[in-house]
């Protein structure tokens, strides 16, 4: 019995959750045409937790996070069909250096990296039950890091990239009209 159940757990794992270092780019190349609107991709530090939703891959990396962050966004803003929106770890800006050494160059690293895009930031919790709420429904793809500072996880919601919000209320407007 012992047996069956620790093959069906590895069963579980490996159908959301890969620990090769080597695959995640071209995972992404793969995965990016087929996600859309509603769709997340997360950069993740070393300590994000495994998630157990079937919708919610997850692929360690073992890369610096920014290199990954990088990586992610300019795949993203290279496909017409999705847009990025940026949510990060409200905690991150109070996360003191000498509590979480190299959190400073980290912060100004990410935050030049990020400069100009749409970004909010959320409760950590908060953002963990979104991506929860969104794999009853949507897949997600984590892109876990070596990184092994705290609340430095950068999530990203992707939007259409063709059709957008204001697009959207006056489509939304006009149906009214009728």
């Amino acid at each position: 019995m012992n047996k069956i159940v620790i093959a069906f757990i590895s069963v579980l794992f490996m159908t959301s959750t890969s620990f090769s270092q080597n695959n995640w780019r071209e995972e992404l190349k793969e995965q990016l045409p087929l996600l859309g609107h509603r769709n997340w991709i997360l950069v993740v530090d070393a300590a994000y937790p495994l998630q157990s939703k079937p919708a919610i891959k997850t692929l360690v990396t073992g890369e610096d996070q920014l290199e990954v962050v990088k990586e992610v966004l300019d795949a993203v803003e290279k496909a017409s069909h999705v847009y990025p929106e940026i949510y990060l770890d409200k905690e991150l800006d109070y996360v003191p250096e000498e509590e979480a050494v190299g959190i400073e160059a980290y912060r100004n690293n990410l935050y030049k990296l990020i400069k100009g895009k749409n970004t909010t930031k959320v409760l950590h919790e908060e953002l963990i039950a979104d991506i929860d709420e969104a794999a009853k429904l949507f897949n997600v793809l984590i892109l876990k890091t070596n990184l092994t500072i705290p609340y430095t996880s950068v999530f990203i919601r992707l939007d259409c990239g063709y059709w957008g919000a204001e697009q959207e209320e006056k489509l939304r407007e006009r149906m009214k009209e009728e």
